[in-house]
């Protein structure tokens, strides 16, 4: 951490007379005021919490390391990132209308239930503690997806998504009800299980999760799931019984954790991911209301009377009118709301959340703009059939800060481990060789230039493989390939300890500008990242949070309650209209 006496006017403190000392405020260096960040963005009780929690997650991040360097490989690395998507709320947003069309409506609902809540309540938590990822270095970030390593660490939603779904499942099969015989039963309950312990295990071993994380993760899928199996019919059973009021009464519920959600203290979409779930969820009762009190309820499923061109016609059917409904509706919101939001504004009502921008601050919203992460939009597709086609194209695994909380807390490592060798008496570099040299450079350029006594090769502030000799110099043989075309490690590294790891970490390549005269503004964030598969260094500047608009929220809603609606209502409608696709010529009379 650089603790020099450097001011926003770029003039040493030492040469400022006492008159101007006393003219002008003094600014606080911007390496320190990114140290109060979380202090100054969160209310002081979320704060107290926060740190509370935060030494669980730099206490096992060496232990993590430890564990990766031991178990990596080419081969798991590709498994690990690309199972990974299975746990995601793409691959779920896709897959799942699916089971609408083909016959398993009730199993699709809880489905649903679950992930709507695991999605929702753990990015409640993720925002309510705004804790970090384990720090990059020591770990190596292994994945194929860029908007993930933006999330915040505490809790893992992919745990709680797989942990959910395989519980559900498995209780699910040991229902009496169940048709499949001992042998399918015994078969798809291990499936489920491995595909459980699978996604867990990935998340830890792709450096993206830490074992609270992932333990707290899969407890809360878990609640989540027998909640659903057991009160989840029961709660069907009601709303269907006693008409509109119970229905609005939920959606009302709905919209009322949706506006308590809390506010993160960083630019995390996992605000984005709630809402839309809880939009998909709100369509989904009004929808299966809905269907259940219609004549077409009955309509059984039957593959082998339909036949397979019929039953691929009908879900290529559905998804084309899900994503012509996406198309249509969010820019038509985006254009239409705001003159709405601007008469209920200037009615002296204030509907969005706070740091939203209100709609008289703005005059139009650029209609291709990306508010969710959730689904793809049409132009993903190529790159999305692409990534199908040729799945370990897309893994990247990369060393080094991510995103706003990864630079501030390897800021606040850094300064912690000084200030812990401060106080021992020993100096900047007291029970830390070459820690003296862990500073923030002053610009872009420096981050390029090795510090003063090292060559370039051995930079502390990039290390390719993750290896430390102790002295923050990388060993010679880790830049050369093995067989398979993966970074050689060193022996060092495979038989390091976990203490071993603890000296890299905070080692991560960050670099804070001059805060600005007045201190409102957040200074802007550089850091520096080693792809480890391209061989090459990337700098780039935290992108701060976009401009959000108060219509973001309604917009996210009202898509997907639309999507919602039309999986489970309007498309097996329109299946009976279109010749060719509908089922009712199955029911029996």
């Amino acid at each position: 951490m650089n603790t020099s006496h450097s001011h926003a006017n770029g003039v040493a403190g030492p040469t400022k007379t006492k008159a101007a000392a006393e003219e002008k405020p003094p600014v606080i260096d911007a390496g320190l005021r990114s140290l109060d960040h979380y202090k100054r963005a969160l209310p002081k009780w979320r704060y107290d919490l926060r740190q509370q929690a935060l030494p669980l997650v730099r206490w096992e991040t060496p232990y993590l390391a430890w564990m990766q360097a031991k178990l990596r490989s080419p081969a798991l690395d590709s498994y690990f990132a690309i199972t990974a998507n299975l746990g995601t709320h793409t691959f779920f947003m896709i897959g799942l209308p699916i089971m609408f069309w083909c016959g398993n409506a009730s199993f699709g609902k809880g489905i649903v239930h679950i992930l709507a809540s695991g999605v929702f309540f753990t990015g409640f938590v993720k925002d309510f503690f705004s804790l970090p990822r384990p720090l990059s270095p020591p770990l190596h970030r292994i994945t194929m997806s860029g908007s993930a390593a933006l999330e915040y660490g505490f809790p893992s939603t992919h745990s709680a998504n797989a942990v959910s779904v395989a519980v559900y499942a498995i209780l699910c099969l040991h229902d009496p009800d169940n048709p499949f015989q001992p042998s399918t039963r015994s078969a798809l309950e291990a499936l489920a299980y491995f595909y459980a312990i699978s996604i867990v295990f990935g998340r830890l071993y792709c450096g993206m999760h830490g074992f609270v994380d992932v333990v707290i993760g899969s407890i809360m899928g878990a609640i989540i799931s027998l909640i659903e199996f057991y009160y989840g019919p029961v709660l069907d059973a009601y709303l269907l019984a006693n008409g509109w009021t119970s229905v609005c009464g939920l959606l009302l519920l709905i919209i009322i954790l949706i506006r308590v959600h809390p506010e993160p203290a960083d630019d995390c979409p996992c605000f984005d991911d709630s809402v839309a779930f809880a939009g998909v969820m709100m369509g989904l009762e009004i929808g299966t209301w809905r269907f259940a009190r219609s004549a077409l309820a009955d309509i059984p499923f039957d593959l082998g009377a339909l036949g397979w061109p019929a039953v691929a016609a009908r879900v290529l059917f559905g998804v084309l009118v899900i994503f012509a409904w996406r198309e249509v509706a969010k820019p038509s919101l985006l254009k239409g709301l705001p003159h709405l939001f601007r008469l209920i504004e200037d009615n002296g009502l204030d509907l969005p959340r706070r740091f939203f921008m209100p709609a008289s601050e703005y005059k139009n919203i650029p209609l291709r703009l990306r508010v969710d992460n959730v689904m793809p939009n049409v132009s993903d597709l190529p790159n999305l059939i692409t990534a199908v086609r040729h799945p370990g194209r897309g893994r990247s695994v990369s060393v080094g800060p991510q995103s706003a909380a990864d630079a501030y807390e390897t800021l606040a490592y850094r300064e912690r481990r000084r200030r812990e060798s401060v106080s021992t008496g020993g100096g900047n570099n007291a029970g830390n060789p070459g820690a003296g040299e862990l500073r923030n450079r002053g610009s872009v350029q420096d981050m390029r230039q090795p510090p003063q006594g090292t060559s370039s090769d051995n930079n502390i502030n990039i290390n390719i493989n993750g290896s430390s000799n102790g002295n923050g110099n990388s060993n010679s043989n880790d830049k050369s390939n093995n067989d398979n075309g993966a970074p050689a490690r060193s022996s060092a590294v495979s038989g390091s300890r976990p203490s071993d790891f603890e000296k890299m970490m905070g080692e991560g390549t960050v670099v804070v500008s001059p805060a600005d005269a007045t201190g409102e503004e957040e200074p802007d964030v550089y850091v520096g990242q080693q792809d480890e598969l391209g061989e090459r260094e990337v700098f780039s500047k935290l992108v701060k949070p976009r401009v959000r608009y108060d219509v973001e929220v309604v917009t996210k809603l009202v898509v997907y309650a639309g999507i919602g609606w039309l999986a489970v209502e309007i498309i097996p409608v329109l299946y009976e209209v279109i010749p060719g696709l509908g089922a009712g010529h199955l029911r029996v009379a």
